[in-house]
């Protein structure tokens, strides 16, 4: 299942500046878009759940890790992508959604979480235990994050049982957070490459320590900072120039490459240049949603002009609503007055809308959007006004003018960027 993975490394060590796409997302508008993003390219298909999306008790999304696996499964099979295009893997794995319980509870849950993602086929595995649970300081060492990681690999093994060949894991101090950050940024420093081998050294070690050297030629990538990120307005982007001595620290691990966190919303001259840079593979959650959110209120104000008050959906009157009804997931990252935070909940870049959009009401009101607008049909120039690339395709006849197509397309236009920079067929070699 991760021949693409073994091949991906083995290009990228070649000297081929190749990647892979890592879609981070439960909603299945973003899961169906990417599946056939990668019917329409030939490629593989990655999609990773995170450990607040999915666990074993479900998650946010209400999903544990065979639900997921059979959503992803189910789409793939519905659109022809075969099966052995498709890799699974769990992210941010490790004991962040039980940070607030002592170290031991927290890591009991955090096997718990692991070997339920592997016994359902989950076999790229990104470990993150670099979150300080309760009586922990506030910042772990090298060598307690790595001993954790390594506790969890050997979970994972006895889990997979004969299939542990299979499993390729990923580990790594420096991650982002989740999702993006929650404070406004004031620049991003990327990783030296000094902490980087500290972090290897550190993990070799510990992998050492608890039994499961085995797995270590398994490590496909490390996680490391290559100086990216994004906040509710600002997005930081990759500078290659800072990373000079950080992207060759690799070169004497000849199974392993780079994973980059947080790309969303990076250029796409940015995104070719970190997977010219060894950064194979390119994480992207948000931004995903963020363009599904765009394409479902620019749709929402085409129904404005066509339909009476009482007959709209009132999507982004219904998502504004039921956010303020229940803040727990967006209250604590957006600061300001209130017009400050009813935009941020609409539009920020944190995306923390994305949470909601399971909800009864806001889901009944996407219904409502797609019937209405399904019903009535789509003015052409009210689509070039609202969506204007997705106007030029359905008029070239490449793209069907139904909602949820027109939905699907605007996420595709993220993936085709990234699909862009992961197919990039040179390398600078005077940067290498």
């Amino acid at each position: 299942m991760n021949a693409s993975l073994d091949e991906l490394v083995r290009r990228q060590k070649g000297g081929e500046a190749r990647g892979i796409t890592s879609v981070c997302s439960a909603h299945p508008l973003v899961i169906e878009a990417s599946v056939l993003q990668a019917v329409e390219s030939g490629g593989h298909l990655l999609v990773e759940a995170t450990s607040n999306q999915v666990d074993q008790y479900g998650g946010y999304t209400g999903m544990r890790p065979e639900d997921f696996r059979d959503l992803v499964h189910g789409i793939a099979e519905r659109h022809g992508l075969p099966l052995d295009r498709v890799v699974l893997g769990g992210d941010h794995l490790g004991p962040n959604r039980w940070r607030l319980c002592p170290p031991a509870e927290a890591m009991a849950e955090a096997e718990h979480l692991v070997a339920s993602y592997v016994r359902a086929g989950f076999t790229k595995i990104h470990l993150d235990c670099s979150f300080s649970c309760a009586g922990d300081p506030v910042q772990l060492t090298d060598d307690v994050v790595a001993e954790r990681a390594a506790h969890l690999v050997a979970v994972a093994e006895a889990a997979a049982g004969g299939a542990a060949s299979g499993i390729r894991y990923v580990i790594g101090t420096e991650v982002p957070v989740p999702g993006g950050a929650h404070e406004t940024l004031h620049g991003v420093r990327a990783t030296t490459a000094d902490a980087a081998r500290l972090t290897l050294k550190r993990h070799h070690e510990a992998f050492a320590a608890h039994g499961v050297t085995g797995a270590w030629p398994r490590v496909m990538a490390l996680v490391v900072q290559p100086g990216v990120e994004f906040d509710h307005l600002q997005v930081v982007d990759y500078v290659r120039e800072q990373t000079e001595e950080l992207r060759t620290m690799l070169d004497e691990e000849p199974g392993m490459v780079f994973e980059a966190h947080s790309t969303d919303y990076q250029t796409p001259e940015a995104l070719a240049a970190l997977v010219e840079d060894h950064w194979a593979v390119l994480k992207v959650g948000p931004g995903l949603t963020f363009a599904m959110r765009e394409a479902l209120f620019a749709l929402a104000g085409i129904e404005d002009e066509l339909f009476p008050q009482e007959q709209r959906s009132g999507l982004a009157e219904a998502v504004d609503r039921r956010m303020r009804e229940e803040p727990s997931r967006w209250q604590g990252y957006y600061d300001g007055d209130a017009a400050a935070e009813r935009l941020a909940r609409r539009y920020s870049y944190s995306d923390r809308l994305r949470y909601y959009w399971p909800d009864a009401e806001i889901a009944a009101a996407v219904s409502k959007l797609f019937d209405n607008l399904g019903t009535r049909g789509m003015p052409l120039p009210l689509l070039s006004a609202r969506l204007p690339d997705q106007y030029r395709r359905v008029r070239a006849g490449r793209l069907d003018p139904a909602p949820r197509a027109l939905v699907i397309d605007r996420i595709r236009d993220v993936l085709r960027d990234y699909d862009r920079a992961c197919r990039t067929m040179t390398r600078r070699t005077s940067r290498d």
